[in-house]
């Protein structure tokens, strides 16, 4: 037996209630395994559900402080750099680059380029769960004044204003942190503008129920993939995630196509045209689905009508049309790729052969361009390659996570044409500027650029080669701003 002394440390008596708690409402619990006490009150209310004052939507702890500092007067001046400005290199540049808090910027920019933003990215913090977001806000409000401008009660005051002084992480922290920015972003947007957000998985549903409510469900445009890593990140739990994602909204209903530009092989793939434009052949037919397609699904089991002769397709009989149903080469039940109603709002699309076969038109796009596809997956758009791209300018890693130029350029090329302007009040390490700068230098453009960062300190035991470029190499204070210059 051996002799040697093991020592236990940090022993907990077993917390049965807790655990109780857990197995009967894990709901109640966040993340990180705190319980969350107004989730569980809800759960034990004894009131009489009133479904009339019961509705869809998003709350957290501090939204109606979030709303007031979306609506609050900004609290400083915007001073020009007059000695970077007056150099003969920066005396004709019609771009802005701006040093501050992007919320107090955005109020400063709401007057005069208020709807004159075409195109907004931004990469904001990424609330991990660990120190890499933390909320942090310097307005000064008492309980009692929270209370009169928000329109809450004291109580709710003073625990909104305990959690805004926490430090704290959490998902409500980041969405309070969020709201005013992208509220006032949409003011800055043109009707026919349109903003992309890259965010990762530990935010994404947040962000896009918030999105709902500020611009709008109908205004959702597409939840972009993009694939940043071959190799991916490890988790706890056996996954290793390569991919981000950008959630993209529109303005308002405004017409906008986000297509990329026609390439030679597309030209050669859509080889036929009519009014509507260049396409290509495609089957209505789908050609897998089990024999009892009728019965699965009867809204993609329906008769179609064709003309021999002209081809013409319709979803009614017509005097000289022949019948034809979705069937399989040995007879048996197929169904057709669209429902009823898409197809009798599509009519058009379609064209018969002279043997009854039921063919697509797949159209180029309805203004020139082709579709892009919501899984984008590039060697250009991969963090290693921004990466490289940092280093090629700087001759160091100096940001973690940086995003590749190549992905924003897609972005305006798809969207922005000369003088458009665009925003990105999350700068980092300027690759927005720098997309727009090489788009414009490659085709001519003349597009603009508002960029804002924060004069966030660099931490030299967390980035030494950015805290030693910075400074060492630019004789600067060492902040973020300094490398986004």
């Amino acid at each position: 037996m051996s002799t040697e002394q093991k020592v236990t440390n940090d022993i907990k008596v077993p917390n049965k209630d807790l655990e109780t708690l857990r197995i009967h409402f894990p709901q109640c619990f966040d993340k990180d395994g705190n319980f969350q006490l107004e989730k569980f009150k809800d759960n034990l209310t004894t009131k009489e559900i009133n479904f009339s004052s019961e509705s869809y939507g998003l709350d957290w702890l501090g939204k109606s402080y979030a709303r007031l500092l979306a609506s609050d007067p900004a609290t400083t001046l915007l001073k020009a750099d007059e000695i970077h400005n007056t150099k003969p290199e920066n005396a004709a540049s019609e771009n802005l680059l701006i040093k501050g808090d992007n919320l107090e910027v955005l109020k400063h920019l709401s007057h005069a380029y208020r709807e004159k933003v075409k195109m907004i990215y931004i990469d904001p913090p990424y609330n991990t769960g660990g120190d890499g977001f933390v909320y942090q806000d310097d307005r000064k409000f008492t309980a009692k004044e929270l209370m009169e401008l928000a329109g809450i009660e004291l109580e709710k005051a003073r625990r909104i204003l305990d959690f805004t002084r926490s430090n704290s992480n959490s998902h409500s922290a980041w969405l309070t942190f969020m709201y005013p920015r992208l509220y006032i972003a949409k003011q800055l947007l043109r009707e026919d503008g349109v903003i992309f957000i890259s965010i990762d998985d530990n935010e994404v549903v947040q962000l896009r129920m918030l999105m709902d409510e500020i611009f709008g469900e109908e205004n959702f445009v597409a939840e972009l993939i993009v694939i940043k890593s071959t190799n991916g990140i490890g988790d706890k739990k056996g996954f290793a995630t390569n991919q981000d994602y950008v959630i993209t909204f529109q303005k308002s209903n405004a017409s906008i196509f986000l297509g990329e530009s026609i390439t030679e092989k597309d030209l050669k793939d859509y080889n036929k045209e009519d009014v509507n434009g260049k396409y290509k052949i495609d089957g209505l037919f789908r050609k897998k689905g089990s024999e009892s397609s009728r019965i699965d699904r009867p809204n993609m089991f329906y008769p179609l009508y064709y003309s021999a002769k002209t081809g013409e397709v319709l979803t009614e009989l017509k005097e000289g049309f022949l019948e034809v149903f979705p069937k399989k080469e040995d007879g048996s039940d197929g169904r057709w790729i669209w429902g009823i109603d898409t197809c009798k709002d599509n009519i058009y699309k379609l064209q018969a052969g002279p043997k009854g076969t039921i063919y697509l038109k797949n159209y180029m796009s309805e203004n020139g361009r082709k579709k892009t596809r919501s899984l984008l997956n590039k060697p250009d758009y991969l963090n290693d390659k921004a990466t490289n791209e940092i280093k090629n300018i700087f001759n160091e890693k100096i940001f973690d996570t940086p995003k590749p130029v190549n992905l924003i350029k897609t972005f305006l090329e798809n969207l922005c044409v000369n003088n458009d302007i665009v925003l990105d009040f999350f700068a980092g390490s300027g690759t927005t500027g720098d997309a727009v700068m090489q788009l414009n230098a490659e085709d001519g453009g003349s597009r603009k650029y508002i960029l804002v960062q924060l004069p966030e300190p660099i931490d030299p035991k967390k980035n030494k080669a950015a805290y030693d470029f910075v400074k060492e190499q630019l004789g600067a204070e060492p902040t973020i701003f300094e490398i986004t210059k």
